[in-house]
């Protein structure tokens, strides 16, 4: 076996130690961390956990002054731990990768950081360990933009509402606000199957909503229908507009809302993006006990 092949299935500790330069970092590791989670991209994956393998090595740059045995002056073992946690529960992904790459990125914004050697495997798919391993250096990591929090509106239409004459000019009120505006839409009028089996009516009913946000899309150039909290994000930070379409959001979330009463899906959404108000159209009934305000448009 070459020396390529052997570190190719070493563990990333050996990684770490082969490529290190002329003036080698200190490293710390962590091995064999299992735990459960709900991911994958195949539909047999969703809703059933399965064990996930982390080991991870990060290289730090020496202290800077005497350590005095003060835990406070490390980068700790737990907040390596913690990153997995957290981004774990950021919300449900499909692939290995994605989330090791958010993990590369969440622990090289430690200030000791400078290099993650990070491999994830998945431990239940056969008689076999399936995995990915990457390898992420601060240089690497891209900058984030600092500046204040946005918070956008968030608008539910109603049917009669979304299907009004004068829908262009509730637009041109709802967007003279200054603030960027999420719209979100009900069922639509016209029957859809109904299983009796409450994960795929689920999956119908969401897939319903979105009909309706196309449905909006195709009245006014500006509702832009997204799917993602990366489109959603940065239409907001540049004070877009779009409408919601909540399948791939409501399914990936960790905990997210189990019912698909669309007033409840807007009132999350509004809650998730720390939205300024939610603003509700129609004569349909407000939900109590919001964290944001919620208002009758």
């Amino acid at each position: 076996m070459t020396t390529d092949t052997k570190l190719a299935f070493a563990h990333p500790e050996e990684r770490a130690e082969a490529s290190a330069g002329g003036d080698p970092r200190d490293r710390i590791s962590l091995r064999d961390h299992v735990v459960e989670a709900d991911i994958g991209a195949f539909q047999k994956e969703r809703g059933h956990k399965q064990r996930l393998r982390f080991n991870v090595v990060v290289e730090v740059r020496p202290a800077p002054a005497p350590l005095d045995d003060d835990v406070d002056r490390i980068l700790s073992y737990d907040r390596i731990t913690e990153a997995i946690a957290a981004e774990l529960a950021e919300e449900r992904l499909n692939l290995l990768e994605t989330l090791a790459e958010r993990l590369a990125e969440r622990i090289l914004a430690e200030p000791q950081a400078m290099r993650a050697f990070i491999r994830i495997e998945k431990l239940d798919v056969g008689p076999y360990a399936l995995g990915v391993e990457i390898v992420r250096s601060r240089a690497e990591v891209p900058l984030r933009a600092e500046g204040e929090a946005v918070h956008p509106l968030v608008v539910y239409f109603d049917n009669a509402t979304a299907q009004a004459p004068d829908l262009a000019a509730r637009l041109d009120v709802l967007l003279s606000r200054g603030v960027p505006v999420v719209f979100c839409v009900g069922l639509p009028d016209f029957p859809r199957p109904v299983t009796g089996h409450k994960p795929t009516q689920r999956r119908i009913d969401l897939l319903a909503i979105e009909q309706n946000a196309w449905a909006l899309a195709a009245r006014d150039p500006r509702c832009v229908v997204v799917a993602s909290r990366t489109e959603i994000d940065w239409a907001v930070k540049r004070g877009r507009s779009v409408v919601w379409a909540p399948s791939k959001i409501v399914l990936d979330a960790v905990d997210g809302p189990k019912a698909t009463d669309p007033v409840a899906l807007a009132l999350w959404l509004a809650e998730e993006l720390a939205a300024e108000s939610l603003l509700v159209h129609g004569p349909v009934s407000l939900p109590a006990g919001s964290r944001v305000q919620v208002e009758r448009g």
